[in-house]
């Protein structure tokens, strides 16, 4: 089993990284912080490196799990970057949620030096990460699907290519507008609730079993109930995939209203302090319109 590269190890890359060597891989590993990486190394089963260049050149595959845009471009294709370390015929697969034109431009790049490429960014948010049930969306050629998929498979309960490069983050996109809306509309119907004298706790059990129901309900309005907003998924982390999204649509000339809408008010709660907390604390904006707060009742 040849070693696996690893550049990223922060609030999702730590625990993904952590799941591979469960699994029995091996791996080369690189973050600006070198306390995550030295946490690995304590494993037994990774060797830390000196820049990106040196994990791609250690191995055949290198997985990028990075905030954003810019740094996946410098972890890839900046000084000491990936490309410069990855032999032909070697494989990138970027992890993080990031503007899929940004996944094109770097796919390009590589393919010009004889490298392969894929995004392939998660859903899940940390809690799915520490227990490697989350879900990859890929974009690549279906070759490079094959060779990453067991590998993929152990930090993840789904792993769906969806289209060549560019596909997986703008299935990310779809996702984060998805989510985003749903915890909005959560909200709004919780405070209502709420507000009208009612029990939201009987409301949330009353409505999830029908078509009202969701994944992000039944993840959200619990936690919502208990007050409790640590994350998870920042709000400041989605406020960057929205701002992908927006920007993608303008570019291929696709309105986005409503995007727009829950977008400000995501902007309304880091201005009230609040960007470090989960999203599900999108139901504080409302609460804070209706005065009231939602929560266990009794």
């Amino acid at each position: 089993m040849s070693k696996i590269g690893f550049i990223g190890l922060g609030i999702m890359g730590k625990p993904m990284a952590r799941n591979l060597v469960k699994a029995g891989y091996e791996l080369v590993v690189y973050d600006v912080n070198a306390a995550p990486m030295a946490e690995l190394v304590e494993t037994g089963k990774a060797e830390a490196a000196a820049s990106p260049a040196e994990v791609a050149a250690k191995c055949d595959i290198t997985l990028i799990m990075v905030p954003n845009s810019p740094h996946v471009k410098a972890a890839v294709l900046g000084a000491n970057g990936a490309i410069e370390g990855a032999a032909p015929g070697k494989l990138v697969v970027d992890m993080s949620s990031i503007d899929p034109m940004v996944s094109r431009e770097v796919g390009k790049a590589l393919e010009a030096k004889g490298i392969f490429f894929m995004d392939a960014p998660v859903s899940g948010g940390e809690p799915k990460a520490i227990d490697g049930t989350l879900s990859f969306m890929v974009g690549g050629r279906q070759e490079d699907f094959d060779r990453a998929e067991p590998i993929l498979k152990c930090m993840g309960a789904s792993v769906v290519r969806c289209g060549d490069i560019g596909a997986g983050n703008v299935t990310k996109l779809a996702n984060q507008i998805v989510v985003a809306l749903n915890i909005a509309a959560v909200s709004e119907a919780m405070v209502l609730a709420t507000k009208a004298g009612v029990d939201p706790e009987l409301v949330y059990k009353a409505i999830r079993g029908g078509l009202a129901g969701s994944t992000v309900m039944d993840a959200k309005v619990p936690l919502a109930l208990a007050r409790k907003f640590n994350p998870g998924f920042r709000i400041n982390l989605h406020i960057k995939d929205l701002a992908n999204a927006i920007s993608v649509g303008h570019e291929v000339g696709v309105p986005l209203p409503l995007t727009a809408q829950i977008m400000e008010t995501m902007q309304a709660l880091r201005v009230d302090g609040m960007g470090d907390l989960d999203h599900g604390a999108i139901i504080r904006h409302y609460e804070k319109l209706a005065q009231v707060e939602v929560k266990k009742q009794g």
